[in-house]
């Protein structure tokens, strides 16, 4: 179990563990392949769709080394290992295809399993089309994540280790990518530059590699020449409360303490994007990624249900 809960058993074998009885049955739902299943009582495999366990290995033991085992608090007295789930073969459920927006989420040096399982219980319930998540993100597969998603792992299309490079795969025709790090430091950084013309108040920006801010300073050039030097790609700031969905949409949510990368941003400037600020009060510690997550998701959702509306309202009136 110790191994099967490993990253590397993940990547090599192609194979990950669900626990719980709600959990296997919607990945048994949306198509999951199941390989070994471990119980402790008979009726928990009788739960399941027979026609699924064909070729599966079930295997009875006892109750007391599924606790050992568990990661949860309250053991349900079943654990399964499945082939890793390909977004391409699986079913989503058709009431979330119905509800599906035009809106996807690109996860960046997001860390924290916790955090994450939550986001993606975010982008489910909004309706995202996919969720990208960038190379240097904790595994959406990790036990931890898949707790906190509460099954939003078979609801939402999930894309996992995308290099930067390979991202503009993954997006609809004429999509812009909004970019709402946690930072905040960028932000004051271009303000304090567009004030003074100047940038040498010190710039800073999230590079990946490292996963540390990177100061420039620079007494003689502004910013728009730093950003020609490819520094700092110059983007519009505008209120998360703007209207940013006109266009089909991708968010970029950064790690808490690693903020985003360059290439993020120099993505969200290559595609007409912007940055979204989520205002808060100063001296207040920024939102959780999660948090600033679920704001600008919900917020997307009601701009474009706001649109819907409003285009409704005038075909009736014509």
């Amino acid at each position: 179990m110790t191994v099967v809960k490993s990253r590397p058993f993940r990547e090599k074998q192609g194979k990950i563990l669900l626990e719980g009885r709600r959990l296997i049955a919607d990945a048994l739902k949306a198509g999951a392949v199941p390989k070994v299943f471990f119980f402790s009582r008979l009726e928990y495999i009788k739960e399941l769709p027979i026609e699924k366990l064909k070729g599966v290995s079930l295997i009875k033991v006892k109750f007391e080394d599924i606790k050992d085992w568990s990661d949860l608090v309250t053991p349900q007295g079943i654990m399964g290992i499945f082939a890793k789930p390909d977004h391409v073969k699986m079913t989503y459920p058709e009431t979330q295809l119905r509800h599906t927006l035009p809106i996807l989420l690109i996860c960046d040096n997001l860390r924290d399993p916790g955090n994450l399982g939550t986001i993606l219980r975010s982008a489910a319930g909004v309706g995202c089309s996919k969720v990208i998540l960038t190379k240097g993100c904790v595994d959406a597969w990790e036990p931890k994540v898949l707790r906190a998603g509460m099954g939003a792992h078979f609801q939402v299309p999930i894309i996992n280790n995308v290099d930067w490079e390979a991202v503009p795969n993954y997006l609809p025709a004429d999509t812009r990518v909004y970019v709402a790090d946690n930072c905040g430091l960028y932000t004051q950084a271009q303000a304090q530059a567009q004030m003074s013309n100047k940038a040498s108040d010190c710039g800073w920006v999230c590079d990946r590699r490292p996963l540390q801010f990177h100061k420039y300073e620079e007494e003689e050039e502004n910013l728009e020449s730093a950003a020609n030097k490819g520094w700092l790609p110059e983007l519009e700031v505008q209120s998360y409360d703007s209207d940013w969905t006109e266009a089909p949409a991708a968010v970029v949510i950064g790690g808490e303490s690693s903020g985003v990368s360059l290439e993020s941003l120099q993505l969200a400037e290559s595609t007409g994007g912007g940055r979204l600020l989520i205002p808060i009060v100063p001296g207040a510690d920024g939102l959780s990624s999660a948090m600033a997550a679920s704001v600008l998701l919900f917020e997307g959702k009601r701009q474009l249900r706001a649109r819907a509306g409003r285009l409704s309202g005038d075909g009736s009136r014509h």
